[in-house]
């Protein structure tokens, strides 16, 4: 565990976390993996390739005006991350993933053996993954919820705090009902819906630590959403998820989440980056390109950091 454990973040001291537990999708897109079994060169590419977006994150770190970094990275293709954020010098917060990547249920890693793979890394947090919506299958999300009290309680059991990342995708029925358009759904459906699966997680004794929500449009949506996390007097704490979406709109994301005092941060992956990795395989891959994406890396995330403006402090 972290060497302050007593540090828990809040709106005003906030978590950055820099997300790359990405693994099925990151080897698809990036490297031209097919069915999710990359060849030893292309494992190699990809854990240099995370090592090199950890030193991106590393360069940001005098920078950080308030707050602390986080990173969010696997063992598959991350264990020198795993390695280096758990080494001496400057602090990261350490999470790592649970749940087995690219099925659209929620499934472990590891089998029986998930719960020791945490106890050995002991990190700050354990993530899962959870696509959900109060219209999915009844049966199947009876038997996600079950999986997924069995994690939190087994968490809380090592006392390792759970960071719960929710994605709703809208049904077809709800498509339609925003006639189409993703961005009328985001706005004026999923926040109803986030809140649901939330109570739903919670009526079957799913206790996360940090909920990792979708960006929300409007300061009543976020408010919304953080009193059903906070629900029943929980101290649950929600962070913002960066969805691969565009800059601008992860900007105005944050600057809705820094209006409401129960968001304390967000985890941010390829938007910060996809690109610095996509241009560094295209490069020689010398001194120079390596340099360059490094710094990408650092700007983009400091960048976000940025537009992260407690209410608390203005």
């Amino acid at each position: 565990m972290t060497d302050n454990p007593g540090w828990q973040p809040r709106h005003d001291d906030p978590l950055f976390i820099l997300a790359m537990d990405h693994r099925a999708s990151f080897g698809k897109t990036l490297f031209g993996v097919k069915d999710d079994h990359p060849d030893p060169e292309q494992v190699a590419a990809m854990k240099s390739a995370k090592r090199m977006i950890f030193e991106g994150l590393r360069a940001a770190q005098p920078a950080l005006p308030f707050g602390r970094a986080g990173v969010l990275v696997d063992e598959r293709y991350g264990q020198d991350v795993i390695d280096a954020a758990r080494a001496g010098g400057q602090r990261v917060v350490l999470a790592i993933p649970v749940e087995a990547s690219g099925h659209d249920w929620f499934t472990l890693e590891w089998g029986d053996q998930w719960l020791e793979h945490v106890e050995t890394i002991k990190p700050d947090y354990a993530k899962v993954l959870v696509r959900d919506n109060p219209d999915f299958d009844a049966a199947r999300r009876e038997q996600q919820l079950g999986q997924l009290a069995q994690v939190s309680s087994g968490l809380h059991g090592i006392g390792v705090p759970l960071l719960y990342e929710l994605l709703v995708p809208a049904t077809a029925g709800q498509l339609d009902r925003a006639g189409h358009d993703p961005g009328a759904y985001d706005r004026d459906i999923r926040p109803g819906l986030v809140v649901q699966v939330i109570a739903d997680n919670q009526a079957h004794g799913v206790e996360p630590t940090l909920w990792k929500v979708e960006g929300l449009e409007t300061v009543e949506a976020a408010q919304q959403v953080a009193h059903q996390a906070r629900a029943g007097g929980r101290s649950t704490d929600l962070i913002v998820l960066g969805r691969d979406a565009p800059a601008e709109r992860l900007d105005h994301w944050l600057e809705v989440a820094g209006e409401v005092s129960a968001f304390v941060g967000f985890a941010i992956g390829r938007s910060i980056w996809e690109d610095a990795v996509r241009d560094f395989e295209a490069s020689d891959h010398g001194e120079a390109a390596t340099s360059a994406a490094r710094a990408q890396v650092a700007e983009r995330y400091l960048g976000f950091v940025a537009h992260w403006k407690p209410f608390l402090l203005s």
